[in-house]
Order: C-alpha cells, then structure tokens, then sequence
C-alpha cells in the first residue's frame, strides 16, 4: 500500500512539473501550449484546476513560424495565418516587375474570396517599403518589413516577385516566377476552395 502511495505522489509531482511550457527543437517554448495566466495554474498543495491545453487548430508550417514588423510599425506573427488559405507576395520596392504586378495584385487581394495577403517586402528600407505600398493602393493588406530577408529565406526565395500559397491544411506552394492577373486570381480561386 505505501509503494501505492508513493507512486500517486510521484504522478503528481510529474504532471505538475510539465506544465511548463515545453521546449521545442530549436529551445525555444513551443508555440502550441496554452499560456499561463498568473493565479490560475494548480500549484503543489492546492486545490485549485489547472486549465486543459487546447489542441492546435491548425497545423503551422514551419516556414510561418517567423515574427516581424510591418512596414506600418506593428507586430506581426506569421503563425497567424495557420488554418487560413494565405497568399504571401515577395517584393521589392525598386523590382520593375513588382511595380508592374502591383495593381493586379492588389485589385485581387480585394477580391480575395477569403483568402488572406501579406506582403513581405525585402531588399530596402523601410520608408522606400511604405511609398511602394502607398503608390499602388496596397493598404488593404498587411506587409512585413522584412530587411533582413529573414522570411523570405523561409520561403526559400531569393529573387522577386515570388509567392508562396498557403493552404488551410499547412501545404505551402511556393512560385518564384511573376504571375500575371489572370494567373494570380486563378491561383487564389482553387486556394479558396481548398
């Protein structure tokens, strides 16, 4: 009877243990727990229920696993995007086939069918960023200031324009060639019904 009762207390002492946030591969949290909020986790002794971690919604593929800024100055998570059909468009403010691609990419980012954009401008500054976005009437979709081209690294893209299509299932398609209008919104169609 006491080995019975040692191991309950060992259990327990386990389970308690791993509520902290698990570390993923590259040690750093993983971003799948729940978050803790202070006063609410079961403490040794206490009588008071620790919260279920929820399952993940979505899977999220490793290439949205990245954090930035917008050219706007806000936080953006890529992680965000998991479970939605996403189109991420790979820009350059000083790209002539950016500039070119630009209103039809804005006309069918305003035509989405549910499809969310993000544009990830790359190979500048910031303020070179901005007066593109405001140019070409880009305002009805974010865009990450990426100038380190750390998310377009992600992507595997080193040239643009480029895009990657993000289905609700985490299957990521990227195209490193430009697209025209037609091809784009045709792109976007079989994504929204995916």
């Amino acid at each position: 009877m006491l080995w019975k009762s040692a191991s309950v207390v060992a259990l327990m002492t386990l389970v308690v243990s791993c509520g902290s946030e698990p570390m993923s591969s590259g040690g750093s949290p993983s971003t799948t727990a729940a978050p803790t909020t202070s006063g609410t986790a079961a403490t040794p002794g206490s009588t008071a229920p620790s919260e279920p971690v929820p399952a993940p919604s979505a899977p999220v593929p490793e290439q949205l696993k990245f954090t930035a800024k917008t050219v706007a100055g806000a936080d953006f998570s890529g992680e965000s995007l998991a479970g939605k059909p996403a189109v991420l468009w790979f820009w350059a403010p000083w790209c002539p086939n950016c500039q070119r691609e630009a209103p039809g990419v804005a006309a069918t980012a305003k035509d989405n069918g549910g499809v969310t954009f993000l544009g990830v401008a790359a190979l500048d500054e910031v303020p070179a960023m901005a007066k593109f976005v405001d140019r070409f009437k880009l305002d009805g979709f974010a865009h990450v200031a990426d100038k380190e081209a750390a998310v377009w690294k992600r992507f595997g893209v080193t040239a643009q324009p480029a895009y990657a299509f993000v289905g609700r299932d985490g299957k990521v398609d990227v195209v490193t060639t430009q697209l025209s209008e037609q091809e784009l919104r045709d792109r976007v169609a079989a994504l929204a019904g995916s």
